[in-house]
């Protein structure tokens, strides 16, 4: 049961986090999504990107700690974790 709330939250994080970063793109872009992503890679913002779209990550943990949902919090930060670990790895190489 542990491992299963773990995974959810996981998931849950994994997917705020590209929903966060695909509605950044569509309100605040004029691109189009690949055009965004591949001027982000050109650009090396890529990690900017990933970061404004992890804010959503913040309304998941609070949310399933409200709700008592320690696990799938954990699960969450989890993800947020792993996404700093990537933007850390674009700024790094």
């Amino acid at each position: 049961m542990h491992k299963k709330e773990l995974l959810i939250g996981f998931a849950v994080g994994i997917i705020a986090n590209t929903i966060g970063t695909l509605l950044y793109i569509l309100l605040f872009s004029d691109l189009g999504i690949t055009e965004t992503f591949q001027a982000a890679i050109q650009q090396g913002h890529l990690g900017s990107l990933l970061a404004l779209g992890a804010i959503l990550n913040l309304v998941a943990f609070f949310l399933f700690l409200r709700i008592r949902r320690d696990n799938r919090a954990k699960g969450v930060l989890i993800a947020t974790i792993i996404t700093a670990l990537v933007i850390l790895y674009y700024k790094v190489f």
